[in-house]
C-alpha cells in the first residue's frame, strides 16, 4: 500500500469518526471537543492504533483550525469595542496574571526545575486556549451573551500578553543577553500596535480588499489573507491566533457578516482537526508518572480561573449567572501552552518531563474546560441567592 493511500484511508477514518462523535455530543447536549481530544489520544502515540501517514496533515491542518478559529471570532467584534473592552478589563488581566501564573511557577520550583521552569510553567498554567473557547461559546450559542464580551476581552489581553511574554521566554531559555530580548520584545510590541492601528483608522480598505462577489474568489483572498498574516505575526514573536483575530477585527460592517458566513463550514472542520491533532501529540504511556501533579495543577487553577472570569464580569454589572459563565469559559488550556512547552525543551535547558506535565494538564484541562462551560449553570442555580440590602426609610 502506497503512503497516499494509507494516509487518505487514515484520514478517512479520521473524519468518519469525528462525525460519529459529533453524532454522540449533539445527542446528549455536550460540547463535542472532549470527545475530539480523548479520540486523538488514542489513536496517537502509543494509543490502541498509532497514525502515522495522516500526522503531518493533521498537524498542519490544526494550527489552520486555530487561525479560523480566532479569524471569525474577531469577525465578530469591531475594533472600537475590542479597545473599549481592554481599557475596562485590563485590571482582570493583571488579577488572571497573578492567579494563574502563579501555580505554574509554584509547582515548577517545587519540582527542582530553576527559574527556566519556573518562567516557562508560568506561561503554561497562565494562558487560556483562545481556540479551545471560542469553538465553546459557538457550540453553547453564547456569543452574543453580556459577559462574552467580558471573556474576549481577557483571551486577547492574555494573547497580547504573549507578546511580551514569548521573547522574554526565548532569552531565559537560550541564555541570551538582555539586550537581544528587548530587541526582540520591542519588534513583538510594535507588530501589535501597527495592527491595531490599522484595523482602528483603516478597516474598511481591508474590508475593500478582500470583498468579492465571486464566492471562490472572496474565499481564496479572505483564507489567503488570514493564513499569510497570521505566519507573520508568529514570525514576528507574536501569535498566529493574535495577527487572525486582528484581522478579523479589521473587517467590518456588511463584510464580516459575509465572511463569517463563507468561514464557518471550513472552520469547523479544521478546528476539529486541530483538537485531534492535540490528542495525538500526546503519550499515552508518559502521563502516569506526572498525573498526581497535573491534577493538583487542574483542580488550582480551575479554581482561580473561575475566579478571574466571575470578579472581571461582576466589574462589568453583569448578574451571577453571566458571571459563572464567564468564569467557566475561561478553563480551558491548549495550544499556547504546547508551544511554551515545546520551546522549552527544544532548547535542553528544562528536564524532558516537563513535556509529560504540560501534555497531561492541557489535555485534563481542555476536557474540564467545555464540561464546565455545559454545568456551570445548573450548578450556580443551585446557589444560595444574595438577600437584598434593607432599604433604610
Amino acid at each position: 500500500m502506497t503512503d497516499t493511500a494509507l494516509a487518505l484511508i487514515e484520514l478517512g477514518a479520521v473524519f468518519l469518526a469525528l462525525g460519529m462523535m459529533g453524532r454522540i455530543a449533539a445527542r446528549v447536549g455536550m460540547s463535542p471537543i472532549p470527545l475530539y481530544l480523548l479520540g486523538g489520544v488514542a489513536f496517537g502515540q502509543g494509543g490502541v492504533l498509532e497514525l502515522r501517514a495522516s500526522y503531518d496533515f493533521g498537524h498542519v491542518a490544526g494550527e489552520i483550525g486555530v487561525v479560523l478559529l480566532l479569524l471569525l471570532l474577531g469577525l465578530e467584534y469591531t475594533a472600537t469595542e475590542l479597545m473599549t473592552g481592554l481599557r475596562r478589563s485590563w485590571p482582570a488581566g493583571l488579577l488572571d496574571i497573578a492567579l494563574n501564573a502563579t501555580p505554574g511557577a509554584v509547582a515548577a520550583l517545587l519540582l527542582g526545575w530553576g527559574i527556566e521552569g519556573a518562567i516557562t510553567m508560568a506561561g503554561i498554567t497562565y494562558i487560556s486556549s483562545s481556540g479551545i473557547v471560542a469553538k465553546m461559546l459557538d457550540d453553547l450559542g453564547r456569543l452574543g451573551n453580556r459577559e462574552t464580551p467580558v471573556v474576549l476581552s481577557i483571551l486577547v489581553f492574555e494573547d497580547l500578553a504573549m507578546a511580551v511574554y514569548l521573547p522574554i521566554l526565548t532569552t531565559v531559555l537560550a541564555g541570551l543577553s538582555w539586550a537581544s530580548g528587548m530587541r526582540a520584545l520591542g519588534v513583538a510590541l510594535l507588530t501589535v500596535t501597527l495592527v491595531l492601528v490599522v484595523a482602528l483608522r483603516y478597516g474598511r480598505h481591508v474590508s475593500a480588499v478582500v470583498v468579492s462577489t465571486d464566492r471562490e474568489v472572496f474565499l481564496l483572498t479572505l483564507l489567503g489573507a488570514a493564513l499569510l498574516v497570521a505566519g507573520i505575526a508568529s514570525v514576528l514573536s507574536v501569535s498566529a491566533a493574535v495577527g487572525a483575530f486582528l484581522l478579523g477585527i479589521a473587517i467590518s460592517g456588511s463584510t464580516a457578516h459575509a465572511a463569517a458566513k463563507l468561514l464557518e463550514p471550513l472552520r469547523d472542520l479544521f478546528a476539529a482537526i486541530f483538537f485531534v491533532a492535540f490528542g495525538l501529540s500526546t503519550e499515552l504511556k508518559s502521563i502516569p508518572p506526572v498525573l498526581s501533579w497535573a491534577i493538583a495543577l487542574a483542580v488550582i487553577t480551575l479554581v482561580t480561573k473561575v475566579a478571574t472570569g466571575w470578579w472581571a464580569a461582576a466589574r462589568q454589572g453583569v448578574r451571577r449567572m453571566g458571571r459563572a459563565r464567564a468564569g467557566a469559559a475561561l478553563v480551558a488550556r491548549g495550544e499556547f501552552s504546547i508551544v511554551i512547552a515545546g520551546l522549552a525543551v527544544s532548547t535542553g535547558a528544562i528536564d524532558g518531563q516537563l513535556t509529560a506535565l504540560t501534555s497531561t494538564y492541557v489535555l485534563l484541562m481542555a476536557v474540564l474546560g467545555p464540561i464546565a462551560a455545559r454545568v456551570v449553570e445548573p450548578v450556580a442555580g443551585l446557589l444560595p441567592r444574595a438577600r437584598p440590602e434593607p432599604v433604610v426609610p
